[in-house]
Parts: structure tokens; sequence; C-alpha cells
């Protein structure tokens, strides 16, 4: 077969349907459960699951079963796959659109009066938001003013994430203790960021309205009894939340906030 005559490739036969393009978009802005895309897009729930269904069959969307109702699930996107997919689909058509290699990502620097504001809640403040609130400080070299606070917070950090931290990544956070996400009241950021399902049903709202968003991240402290087993879930859970921290700094170079959308 001809270059010519060669079929889309795959990434695009499954973005190009107006749908799975919606869900990717609202996806790629939050982890979302089937009926809050279903009220979103305004499409029935069953035609909903199905698009979900094909994006999933794709490697381009995952599913984790909520931790606050078993009976659900949380969808992301995969960020990193779409961002092969384009630019295989960029290569197929023509060699000059080949990406360029070794691109830098953007630095957060917005041009206000005063820094961003990001904080990371889950329930008990001792891992995954300890962890996303040091990674999104190292990744912006303190342009974007990062904080973590718990629902229920426990009384000291756990020794798996301050481990991972320090061992893969460079950062001691041996000293840090536990927030209650009662010490923000009154507390003005411009993105509160949910890393637990349970967390995500009681977060409280703040003042200016910031922009709400959602990882469904499993407790890594749940991962079994051993301490080895333990250690890989935290190693799985800290790589999570720095490719999600990489993918969000795009969204903190545009700056601002907005309000976020209840289904």
């Amino acid at each position: 077969m001809s270059a010519s005559g060669q079929a889309a490739p795959a990434f695009l036969r499954l973005a190009a349907h107006p749908l799975r393009w919606r869900l990717m978009t609202e996806l790629g802005a939050s982890d979302l459960r089937v009926r809050e895309l279903a009220t979103l897009t305004g499409e029935p729930q069953n035609l909903v699951s199905y698009h979900l269904r094909l994006l999933r069959d794709g490697g381009l969307v995952a599913a984790t079963r909520s931790s606050f109702d078993g009976r659900d699930s949380y969808y992301h996107l995969d960020l990193d796959r779409c961002a092969e997919g384009l630019a295989g689909a960029g290569a197929a058509l023509h060699p000059a659109l080949r990406p360029g290699i070794g691109t830098p990502p953007p630095s957060v620097r917005p041009q206000r009066s005063r820094r961003l504001g990001v904080l990371f809640v889950c329930t008990g403040n001792t891992g995954r938001s300890p962890i996303a609130e040091a990674l999104l400080r190292q990744h912006t070299a303190g342009h974007v003013e990062a904080i973590s606070a718990g629902s229920r917070p426990g009384p000291r950090l756990h020794p798996g994430g301050v481990r991972v931290l320090r061992d893969r990544y460079g950062i001691d956070v041996a000293d840090q203790r536990p927030r209650h996400l009662d010490t923000l009241t009154g507390r003005r950021f411009d993105y509160v960021i949910t890393l637990c399902d349970r967390a995500r049903e009681v977060c409280p709202e703040f003042p200016q309205h910031p922009r709400r968003i959602h990882w469904s991240i499993p407790d890594p402290a749940s991962a079994g009894d051993s301490e080895e087993a333990g250690q890989r879930s935290f190693t799985r859970t800290a790589a999570d939340i720095d490719t999600r921290i990489r993918h969000l700094l795009p969204v903190l170079e545009q700056g601002g906030s907005r309000h976020d959308r209840k289904p």
C-alpha cells in the first residue's frame, strides 16, 4: 500500500470521534465518574460508557475503583499516551511534523503580583498530598505556593513517602507534619486538587472559587503488610503524581483560576 493509501493512525481514529474527543478533553482536566461525564456532555450514560470502553481498549483512558464508593469508578486520561499518539500521527503525515527532542518543560513564572497558590488534599495528609506538595515545589522552584492538608490528618508523615521523596527526588520532608484543612479556612488558592476520593467528597469551598481538580490515586499505605510491598507502592504513587505534576505545569503557566463545574 502506498503512503497515501495508509489508514489513519489508531490515535486519530479514536480521538476524532466528537464525543470521544469531548470525553478526553474533560478527563484531561480532572478524573471523573461516568455519571459526571454524562452530565457534562449531555449524552446518555450508556453511550458515554461505550465510548469510554473504546478509549480504555485503546490504552488512552484508565479506570480506578473509587475508595469512597466501591461500586463506582474514576476515569483518568493517560496524557503521555496521548502525546505519543499525537506525535506518531504527525510523523505519519509528514517527517517535518516529527516533534523536537528534549524540549524543556515550561517554566511557571506567572506575570502577576502574587504567586499562584495550589492546595493538595487527601484524607490523612500523610502520603499522597505531601508528595504532591513537595514535587510541585521542586518543579516550579518556588514560583508556585504549594501546600497540602488533610480532612482527617494523621499523626505524622508515612515513612514510605518520606523515603521515596528523599531517595528518588532528593527532597527532605522528614520534619514536616500533617495539617488539618480547618487551619486553612479563609485562605485563597487558585487551584484545589484532591488526590483521594473520600477527600473529594468532604473538601470545603474556599474564597474566590479556585479551580477544582481531582486525581483519583489509591492510598499507597494500603498496598500490603510487608515493607517491600509498601515501598513499591509509594514508588509507583510518587511516579504517578510526578507525571501528573508535569502535566499540570502548562496549566499553571496559563495562570488564573476558574469555577469547578459540578455535574
